[in-house]
């Protein structure tokens, strides 16, 4: 967090040991940007500064089950906040595991973390919009700056001697300086001299209602006292019990969402939640929450992710990931439980039997929420699938297991659908298909645009028939995991042969292929090097012609990515399909010059490898003929295209 070569030794204003530090740009820019967006909501400095002291006194918690030294003579973990009302100052201490010189630095300032030039990238000058965008990236200690004009922290490591604390303090606008401390108490105390303008902040009652309303569940007793009066005994103000251990009945709704916002550091309410206790061979307790909105590294899946853990209330881990999947790495929440050992460790939860049985059930009450969310609230789930959908859909490739869940919670446009709106489910789509209708029908698209107007859409046009416009990354292999649902298969309408309802056209259909027999083996011979085949398209109305791929081939649009990221993929020509009553291809039927009919065809394949959105091998010879057809129309009299 502070660059070396800014520093400075303050021996010259006779503080030995003391150093000044600036901070790096970026981080500067992040602060003042953070105080400036959030005046509205400048109160829950205090819920974070309580949530960081709870979770120091949680790693010390932990670290002493095997080292029981470490609590010393101080064995009851506490958070206290003194105020001066006089003064203008408050101080939150713990007496929790603490921080060493070198951690004072490198993780005071959570903000600083990796990711910060990515979130800077997305902020847009908008004081509520960069609120809300704060809210995900997470404020932590540096929200003190909020209503603080200076803010000092005294810390020493529970392990470390009296003489190895650590002092801090920074006005938050450019500098921090760090000097050595003699420190008696293990933990970490947080000095906030607050701005004049923010002196409600050391008034007792206002103290004692934003403890209750957003710290309440700290499973530690929060004290406040009166610096002023030290011989007067500070007095709990929360309840100190852990929200999940308690019974539903006994919990308020907003008691559950403060407990989500102490987890996330997400200033907005969560969308959804679910407290179970299980009971029977496998005893533990579930607190999971689904955000209202995604956080800004969500993309990134080796970011930390996962439930807080612990074991018969005790804290063991923070980012526990092997109790969901990775397509469900936005759900935030709480696993206490009764039967993993005190000791654990990454490796050892690896190796638990009953890990996977856990996760299993875990994973179906995330799918549950989200169907009750979906059934119950149709604009919160369209949010939810705003903010989450193209995560959810990596389920359908890593989990066969709940496939059907994840495909009746899935969402897309279809040919029906207003504008770009992934508001449709699979369920929708059934219920207005008719009844000799057994296939979905879905076409691949790079974008919406260029699959609504795809020419493998005419004849199901045509004929009513609805399409989903399956325009996501991730799309072309969530088809080849999901073959089918509810019986009805997935159909890709540009890919190999296409099955319509009601098929009674084959006669005619057939009849066509003999009578153009003579112009479709021309066309082969012409484009033999560029094609598998030429046929008479089922597929078109409109259109001259489309390429189709093979029932056997990968999709075009799925080639094209795994080509784009520098993947082999075997060699394939397409098929060409031609709508034999098209004023183009009957101009090409009666051409009897070879070379304009070979300029003809070349023509009509590379315009319908451009509606397939692939990109022509030689642009430059595709000029080249388009040129001699216009010079052959003019000096024929033509003066407008043939078509």
């Amino acid at each position: 967090m502070d660059r070396e070569d800014g520093s400075r030794a303050a021996g010259a204003s006779g503080q030995a040991g003391r150093e000044t530090h600036g901070f790096q740009a970026e981080v500067r820019q992040l602060l003042q940007l953070m105080i400036h967006s959030l005046y509205s909501n400048k109160e829950i400095f205090l819920r974070e500064l309580i949530s960081n002291a709870s979770d120091a006194n949680d790693k010390l918690r932990f670290l002493a089950l095997a080292d029981p030294a470490l609590l010393g003579n101080d064995p009851e973990l506490k958070i206290r906040i003194d105020f001066d009302s006089k003064n203008g100052a408050i101080s939150v201490h713990d007496n929790g595991i603490g921080m060493s010189r070198q951690e004072l630095i490198d993780n005071i300032g959570t903000i600083a973390r990796s990711g910060t030039a990515e979130f800077l990238g997305q902020m847009t000058g908008d004081s509520r919009k960069d609120a809300q965008l704060i809210g995900q990236f997470g404020v932590g200690f540096y929200s003190a700056f909020i209503v603080a004009d200076q803010v000092t922290v005294e810390t020493r490591r529970a392990d470390a001697a009296e003489t190895d604390g650590v002092r801090w303090q920074s006005d938050g606008k450019g500098e921090y300086s760090i000097e050595p401390l003699l420190r008696r108490e293990r933990g970490t105390r947080v000095t906030l001299h607050l701005k004049k303008d923010e002196a409600e902040f050391s008034d007792p009652a206002r103290l004692r209602n934003l403890i209750r309303k957003y710290s309440d569940h700290i499973a530690f007793p929060v004290l406040l006292a009166d610096a002023g009066q030290p011989e007067v005994e500070p007095q709990t103000v929360n309840t100190a019990t852990a929200l999940w251990t308690r019974p539903r009945s006994d919990i308020r709704d907003e008691e559950y969402r403060e407990l989500y916002k102490h987890l996330s550091h997400d200033m907005s309410d969560p969308l959804a939640w679910s407290h179970n206790k299980v009971e029977g061979k496998r005893e533990y307790t579930s607190l999971l929450y689904v955000p209202a909105t995604a956080p800004f590294d969500l993309w990134n899946r080796e970011a930390p992710r996962g439930l807080k853990l612990y074991v018969q209330r005790v804290f063991i881990m923070d980012q526990a990931d092997q109790f969901l999947p990775l397509y469900l790495r936005f759900v935030k929440g709480v696993i206490d439980s009764a039967d993993l050992p005190l000791n654990v460790s990454r490796e050892l939860l690896q190796k638990d039997a009953g890990l996977e049985a856990i996760r299993g059930a875990l994973t179906r009450r995330v799918l549950d929420m989200l169907e009750k969310l979906a059934a119950n609230d149709a604009d919160g789930y369209a949010g939810f699938w705003s903010a989450f959908g193209q995560v959810l859909k990596e389920g359908l490739v890593e989990d066969a297991q709940n496939s059907d869940k994840l495909a009746g919670l899935m969402r897309f446009a279809t040919t029906r659908s207003e504008g770009e709106k992934q508001d449709q489910s699979l369920d929708d789509y059934l219920s207005r298909a008719p009844q000799d209708q057994d296939r979905i029908y879905y076409v691949l698209g790079d974008n919406h645009a260029q699959a609504a107007a795809s020419p493998h859409l005419e004849q199901l046009k045509s004929r009513g028939i609805e399409v989903l416009l399956l325009t996501d990354r991730i799309d072309p292999w969530i088809v080849d995991h999901l073959e089918e649902y509810r019986g009805k298969k997935l159909q890709d309408v540009g890919r190999g042969q296409l099955e319509l309802p009601g098929e009674a056209g084959a006669a005619t259909d057939n009849a066509l292929d003999e009578e153009y027999r003579p112009l479709l083996k021309k066309i082969r011979r012409t484009l033999k090097e560029r094609v598998d085949t030429v046929n008479v398209s089922r597929r078109l109305v409109d259109s001259a012609a489309c390429v189709v791929a093979s029932g056997q081939d990968l999709a075009p649009r799925l080639r094209r990515m795994l080509e784009a990221s520098g993947q082999k993929v075997p060699p394939t020509k397409p098929i060409l399909e031609i709508n034999v009553r098209h004023p183009l291809v009957t101009r090409l039927s009666a051409e009897t010059d070879n070379v304009r009919f070979a300029d003809l065809s070349h023509i009509v394949l590379d315009h319908a490898l451009l509606a397939e959105g692939a990109a022509l091998e030689n642009p430059a010879v595709y000029v080249q003929r388009i040129n001699r057809l216009l010079l052959d129309m003019e000096k024929a009299g033509v003066s407008r295209g043939v078509e």
